[in-house]
């Protein structure tokens, strides 16, 4: 866990004895699978890393719908936006699966970041990447058919969660086809008809709730 600590921008900063002092403030919780961990919308005072298990972030709309604009694994940050600017959720955290997560403190971090001014400047480069990513998001939606968006999100969830094989790259994403759905930004039967053309095409095999990419190269193309 302490290797896993070290390469999240919150310790990455640090030294060893800091990291340690630090580590002991925060706050150790466990989620079971669709347990929800904040709301959008709820007052936020602290950041997380998820140190086992996946997260989806979630966006609703008034009229219900859900927009899964993120899926977080093993070693990733999130609600550090509370740091800078304490106030309410812009998504909903949910657990995936059975998943463990540490909590700090916004009244604890800042003395850290008084004393620490270069974990401010990995904290601002972390929203900085995450700011980046909302934006190529959108551009995809305006600009990527869905083929496109699928392929991308497969090639993604592959560099986050896919285990190289013999027979291609393992993708156990743990997402419905709902959910698979909501983060690409179109219906379920316009996914699976995209994920079925490719199974077609030899790129991929579609399991359940995970992927086997076996062309890698075609698909990164499609994504593209």
């Amino acid at each position: 866990m302490d290797n896993l600590l070290g390469t999240t921008p919150l310790f990455s900063a640090l030294d060893e004895f800091a990291s340690r002092r630090l580590r002991e403030l925060m706050v150790d919780q466990d989620l079971k699978k669709g347990e929800v961990l904040f709301e959008e919308g709820a007052d936020g005072d602290r950041l997380f890393i998820l140190i086992a298990g996946k997260i989806k972030l979630v966006h609703s709309a008034e009229d219900g719908r859900e927009s899964v604009f993120m899926v977080l694994g093993t070693g990733d940050m999130f609600g550090e936006l509370s740091v800078f600017d304490p106030g309410p959720r812009s998504s909903t955290a949910i657990a995936v699966t059975n998943s463990k997560v540490l909590g700090l403190s916004n009244a604890d971090l800042q003395p850290w970041l008084a004393q620490h001014p270069e974990v401010s400047h990995s904290l601002l480069q972390a929203l900085a990447n995450r700011l980046r990513r909302a934006n190529e998001a959108m551009s995809d939606l305006v600009f990527a058919d869905v083929s496109g968006r699928v392929a991308k999100a497969i090639i993604e969830l592959g560099e986050k969660f896919g285990t190289p094989g013999d027979d291609g790259i393992h993708v156990p994403h743990d997402l419905t086809q709902e959910e698979l759905a909501q983060l690409v930004g179109a219906s379920r039967e316009t996914v699976n008809k995209a994920l079925a053309d490719f199974a077609t095409r030899g790129w991929i095999r579609v399991e359940t709730r995970s992927v086997e990419i076996i062309d890698f190269e075609r698909l990164l193309n499609r994504a593209r």
